[in-house]
């Protein structure tokens, strides 16, 4: 009989066992240690059972709430704790997805997430919703956001799987990552024994993906965004479509690389595939790609149109050293990459520094051969371990192989006196630290705190030093002009501010909801989950990917205006790995409904430069109101006068019909015609408030615009309005 609860009582018969399987020598001998283990395990008088799912729980890619006891019962039932900030729960994924690939629940088998959060942001449904999104999981979720099953089961690592029988008794558990074949051998010969025993069902459990809800959308959880010298090229990862985009600053695509499936091939841009690519640098004609779940960097040459590996080797590597050629050098989830310079390299950006998320540490690829700091001669195409031990801490150090990291996910050079660094946003441990190119040695900057085994030393505080709080930072960008430090404070959706003299660490944008406000002032506009930003060499506009509003954001630096990069020119591809379903010039404008009406305005006179404000006054039917799962939106379009939408930003959302947005436009100041037409169409979705039926209508609103050179006020406001 086991002794003890929860999953202490489970270990010393497993420890036993796993003690027998490494004698064993061949598969069938450990086929049969594991049923004679079972066998025992299920003899106990009592089982240790898992306490059934509250049924207030929160539960994505279901028809509802499960019950481990009336809907599973039967199932061998693999629960995944998991936190989805968490590079060791990433990796995992794969695993899973294999493995339910292999067995599905008709079979028997079924696989749960368990979502336990470690930040307070993560226990946020809308964010555990973008994140199933984000990582393709097809398999249910749960919110546990109290950890209510965690403590019940004393669990005690992310990530953690406990494999349950049929009747919700507790057969194994697996902590961390890399246990795939003890996995597999484990669930395997649990469905075989329990089969025989007769206690299998092959019941299909309701599953509903939270991914077919979902409109399509020209970008999906861009990752990160990067600025060519000139100012006029922005590269962007388009993380959830899993490509590169090349656009010019008014948003149209020049070149799209890879999606929208996920794959792994070099080769031309029409057949390149990537898996969830994140960080990107940019030089002339070529970028360099951190292509993090396929656990390579890449080269993409846009003068040959040609994408090849420059490093990895396509499976997750565990070297924390390094030193082979880079594409015989096992690598792990790359988040993102910047170039620099070598000590006595001849060429300029001569290294891509990679932050290394997989394995805690921000590692070095030699472009040319060159020294590193107080290093040895390293060949051309050496990729190599610059700091960090590998061990997942929050510790400074004078020596680089002593200091530690915790999931480094953006970088950004310093490379002029005084600073000579690189600036580190070291996601897991919420701080912002450096890397001196003079020596290598790694010092804090901002946030977190000074024990270097708490990586729970989070907050949004506004402070200096080890005062500032942060909440896993993903990105940060040099202002060279400014001497600021930029951060994307992901978790807070903030945009913050570090002067890397004084170490003081201040808001620059974002409230810290996690919504989408455009076009108000700075303290106003929002932001969710911002994962990477970039600012012009000339200081102007700061590039901001806002990965969970699937957009990037346009920060002007002087006018302190926020607004949306529209995505122009392009295909619009399905939420996750579905071909493209259809062209269209503005990717993000939906389509108005044949029924909706047209209104015609009086013509209007404007001047160039001038703004003008349309102020919506739209009303519902009694007893309505907006859906919240469908979002509503307002876009301009002004056909054969594409001019007058230049760097604008042509569409957003109505979140309450109560706050209807105003939709700014300035006119270019020099105009290209005299006579144009401008539409503000609108799209509603709403239902009766008891949710028993659901509409969408559309408007449009035909504005003729006269340009004249007359002195009138330089803003001029109209009012749309309609009762639906």
């Amino acid at each position: 009989m086991a002794a003890g609860g929860g999953l202490p009582g489970l270990l010393p018969a497993q420890t036993q066992l796993e003690y027998t399987l490494l004698d064993a020598l061949s598969p069938q001998e450990k086929d049969n240690l594991v049923y004679q283990y079972l066998r025992k395990v299920d003899s106990w008088e009592q089982d240790l059972k898992v306490p059934d799912f509250g049924g207030d729980l929160e539960w994505l890619n279901t028809e509802g709430p499960i019950s481990l006891y009336k809907d599973l019962c039967g199932k061998v039932v693999v629960l995944d704790f998991f936190t989805y900030c968490c590079i060791n729960c990433i990796h995992l994924l794969p695993d899973l997805h294999e493995l339910e690939h292999k067995y599905c629940d008709k079979d028997g088998l079924l696989v749960v997430g368990v979502h336990s959060a470690k930040f307070p942001n993560e226990k946020v449904l809308n964010n555990i919703k973008s994140a199933v999104l984000r990582y393709n999981i097809t398999h249910p979720v749960v919110n546990d956001a109290d950890a209510t099953l965690w403590q019940e089961l004393e669990v005690s690592c992310w990530p953690t799987l406990v494999i349950l029988g049929p009747r919700g008794n507790m057969l194994f558990s697996l902590v961390g990552e890399g246990h795939k074949d003890k996995l597999f051998l484990f669930t395997s010969i649990a469905l075989k024994f329990y089969k025989e025993k007769g206690q299998i069902t092959d019941n299909k459990v309701g599953i509903k993906l939270y991914r077919d809800s979902l409109p399509s959308s020209p970008l999906l959880f861009p990752g990160k965004v990067t600025v060519d010298n000139s100012g006029d090229r922005l590269v962007i990862a388009d993380t959830g479509h899993h490509r590169i985009l090349v656009v010019r600053k008014n948003g149209q695509i020049l070149h799209t690389i890879g999606g929208p499936n996920s794959g792994r091939k070099d080769g031309r841009f029409s057949e390149a595939a990537f898996n969830s690519p994140q960080g990107v640098a940019i030089k002339n004609n070529i970028i360099y790609v951190a292509d993090t779940e396929n656990h390579l960097i890449r080269k993409i040459d846009l003068e040959l149109e040609m994408v090849n590996t420059v490093a990895g080797i396509g499976i997750q590597g565990t070297d924390k050293e390094g030193g082979a050629k880079g594409e015989e050098q096992p690598i792990s989830s790359p988040w993102d990459v910047i170039f620099g310079s070598s000590v006595s390299g001849t060429h300029e950006d001569d290294v891509l520094w990679v932050a290394m998320a997989g394995t805690h540490q921000v590692w070095a690829l030699m472009l040319e051969c060159g020294k590193l700091p107080k290093g040895s001669d390293l060949k051309k195409g050496t990729c190599l371990r610059f700091a960090g031990s590998g061990n997942e801490e929050n510790r400074n150090n004078a020596y680089p192989h002593k200091a530690a990291f915790a999931q480094p996910s953006g970088l950004s050079l310093a490379s002029e006196e005084p600073w000579n660094c690189i600036f580190v946003a070291d996601s897991e441990s919420s701080t912002v630290r450096t890397i001196s190119l003079k020596d290598g040695a790694v010092k804090h900057l901002v946030g977190g705190e000074r024990d270097p085994l708490n990586l729970f030393a989070f907050g949004d505080v506004d402070e200096a030093g080890i005062n500032a709080k942060l909440q896993h930072p993903l990105g940060v960008t040099w202002d060279k002009k400014r001497k600021l430090l930029y951060v994307a404070d992901s978790y807070n959706h903030k945009i913050k501010f570090v002067d890397p003299k004084m170490k003081n660490c201040a808001t620059l944008a974002g409230t810290g909801a996690a919504s989408n406000v455009v076009g108000s002032s700075l303290m106003q506009s929002t932001f969710n989950e911002p994962g990477g930003l970039c600012v012009e060499e000339n200081g102007r506009l700061l590039y901001i990917a806002d990965t969970n509003n699937h957009q990037i954001k346009v920060l002007d630096l002087e006018t302190k205006i926020v607004s949306m990069l529209p995505i122009l020119h392009t295909e619009i591809f399905d939420v996750v790995d579905h071909p493209f379903v259809q062209n269209n010039k503005m990717a993000n404008i939906p389509k108005l409904p044949k029924s909706a009406p047209n209104i015609q305005l009086p013509s209007l006179t404007v001047i160039p430069g001038q703004t003008l404000q349309f102020l919506l006054r739209l009303s519902l039917p009694a007893n309505t109101k907006l859906t919240e799962e469908a979002p509503s939106s307002w876009f301009l379009t002004a056909e054969g006068n594409e001019w007058l939408l230049q760097g604008q930003n042509p569409s957003g959302e109505i979140e309450d019909i109560s706050h209807q947005p105003l939709i700014a436009l300035q006119l270019p100041s020099s105009c290209l015609s005299s006579e144009a037409v401008l539409s503000i169409k609108v799209c509603l979705y709403y239902c009766s408030k008891d949710s028993s039926a659901c509409m969408m209508k559309g408007i449009s609103f035909s504005q003729p615009l006269q340009v004249a050179n007359t002195n009138q006020g330089s803003t001029a406001q109209v009012e749309l309005t309609y009762a639906f």
